[in-house]
């Protein structure tokens, strides 16, 4: 009997652990709570924020590049003027990983790419761009120019 009451248990926690896993927040929904959070590319996929949010997605094959870290320090500079523009950030510092970001924009090296939200490629640059060079492309874009206008 005893047996039978630890096997009802667990499976009642196995069960609430599964509700509880499906309740988990998505990273748009994340992204929607703190504009300021940066996503590994493990762990979205870059359908996630169509329509929601333009990526800007930070490549390299090592987090100690310095180009990454270069182009890190720039976009956390200015958090305010990316959150405005519904930016999200993703990096990608692990080629071996394969992620399905990497996949779909297949970088080589160190690569700073921004996405708008209809998920159209917008710029790929092999160096690191200062946010105000960034902001400046994401406004001349045609769904920022409209959210502007309204």
């Amino acid at each position: 009997m005893k047996a039978l009451v630890i096997f009802v248990l667990a499976v009642a926690l196995a069960a609430g652990a599964s509700a509880t896993r499906s309740a988990e927040p998505t990273p748009p929904e994340l992204w929607q709570e703190d504009r300021t959070l940066v996503f590994d590319a493990t762990d979205v996929a870059l359908s996630d924020f169509r329509w929601i949010a333009r990526p800007i997605v930070v490549f390299a094959n090592s987090p100690a590049d310095p180009r990454f870290l270069e182009q890190m320090k720039l976009l956390a500079a200015r958090p305010e003027a990316l959150a405005t523009r519904d930016v999200v950030v993703i990096t990608d510092t692990d080629p071996s990983a394969n992620s399905s970001v990497r996949q779909a924009l297949r970088p080589s090296g160190f690569m700073v790419v921004l996405i708008a939200k209809d998920g159209a490629i917008n710029l790929r640059k092999p160096v690191p761009w200062d946010v105000r060079e960034l902001t400046r492309s994401i406004d001349k874009m045609p769904l920022r120019q409209d959210e502007l206008r309204r």
